[in-house]
């Protein structure tokens, strides 16, 4: 009895491994035929492009040499050239009149050192407004300020207006005051007057025309964080 059932159980084994091995196979053969149908079957989107030859590519290398990118705008009409100024300064003078008697009519045109000239004054006026150093030189610096109070029109304004930016009991906070101005660009002066049996002295921007012009420049003082007061006199007594 026992060397029958010792039998059987390698009788078991053997068809195992057997079972195992013929497993493998048919999976390793089943594997080969799915890679060789994969290497066979056309790839989409790949297969598609057709391969150039190199006599292709040498003609399509020649098209690029000679292709002209602005071709498609060779029907279309060129923009006319400006003329130059010393062919424009060549021309014939216009006449006007009838054909008995022309009378020529010169073009005078404005030099180019002239318009240089202005263009660069322009600049240097600007810059002689709001340069601090000229304001505290005493320089004569260009501005409405400076001006003298004229005498009222018929019609205009009896007064003139005066934008006072501090009054002071030294002579030396009035310069102060007056130099934080001028570095704003402002043009401000230092009078001096007896009040209550002392001297003060009040740092003022003006004379100014109108009341609208001294609003303007109080408004600048207090874009700049100075407090000032807008101050009205006749304009025959007017003085900074």
């Amino acid at each position: 009895m026992k060397f029958g059932s010792g039998a059987r159980r390698q009788a078991q084994r053997g068809g195992f491994v057997l079972g195992m091995i013929v497993g493998l196979l048919v999976g390793l053969a089943i594997a080969l035929g799915v890679a060789l149908y994969i290497a066979k079957v056309p790839v989409p989107f790949m297969d598609k492009v057709g391969h150039r030859t190199p006599e292709q590519e040498a003609q399509e290398a020649e098209k690029l040499k000679t292709w002209d990118p602005n071709a498609g705008l060779a029907g279309k009409q060129a923009p006319r050239p400006v003329p130059a100024a010393s062919e424009a300064g060549s021309a014939p003078l216009p006449y006007v009149g009838g054909a008995s008697s022309p009378v020529p009519v010169a073009v005078v045109g404005k030099p180019a050192s002239a318009a240089k000239a202005a263009s660069a004054a322009a600049p240097a006026e600007a810059k002689s407004k709001r340069d601090p150093a000229a304001i505290l030189s005493g320089a004569p610096v260009p501005n409405h300020a400076d001006k003298p109070a004229e005498p009222a029109a018929a019609g205009a304004d009896p007064f003139v207006y005066f934008v006072q930016a501090g009054a002071y009991s030294s002579a030396n906070d009035a310069e102060q005051q007056r130099a934080r101005l001028a570095m704003q660009g402002l043009v401000a002066k230092v009078s001096e007057r007896e009040q209550a049996g002392r001297n003060v002295y009040r740092v003022r921007l003006g004379p100014f025309d109108s009341r609208d012009e001294a609003e303007r420049q109080q408004d600048r003082l207090k874009g700049a964080g100075m407090d000032s007061a807008l101050v009205r006199v006749e304009r025959s007594k007017a003085q900074p």
